[in-house]
């Protein structure tokens, strides 16, 4: 598996990790109905890098980096990952949170937060939980899950570097 730095050619097989994921709405906090895009813009445009996982010329996974907060706080960054279902359970996810942290501190980030976890995410939580991220915040069902209804939302934190 290879990672690297996504193109704006990536995105035809990036749109339809999106799309699926996206469209569920069990764990981003993004519309349902996020068009083609607006998701072009959400993932690629908007944040400071996007990458991608791929295996053999497909694209299996997805993550961004970008800024959490401008100006005092802008050694801090955010990342998203997305991983097609039919790539799940590979460690991708594990592998592409590996590399965005190496990717961070490149840029010059000192640390990386994740702002809006579905505590329903469980495997998620579990995996950042492995990768040395401390569950910072806890917003009281701030989630509205499709089929769990309001559950809470996660403010997870990892220092990469002094």
């Amino acid at each position: 598996m290879l990672i690297r730095e996504a193109t704006a050619a990536d995105f035809d097989q990036i749109w339809p990790i999106f799309h699926e994921v996206a469209s569920a709405g069990e764990t981003y906090g993004y519309r349902t109905d996020t068009t083609r895009d607006q998701a072009f813009h959400l993932w690629m445009e908007y944040p400071r890098c996007t990458y991608v996982a791929e295996e053999d010329g497909q694209i299996l996974g997805t993550y961004y980096i970008k800024t959490n907060n401008e100006g005092p706080g802008a050694h801090v960054c955010n990342c998203g990952y997305m991983v097609s279902s039919a790539a799940r359970g590979r460690g991708l996810a594990t592998s592409m949170c590996e590399h965005s942290q190496e990717a961070a501190l490149e840029l010059g980030y000192l640390a990386m937060q994740f702002n809006f976890v579905a505590a329903s995410n469980e495997g998620a939580v579990r995996l950042w939980n492995k990768l040395g991220f401390e569950t910072v915040g806890r917003l009281p069902r701030a989630f509205n899950h499709p089929i769990q209804g309001y559950v809470d939302a996660l403010v997870m934190f990892k220092r990469l570097g002094d």
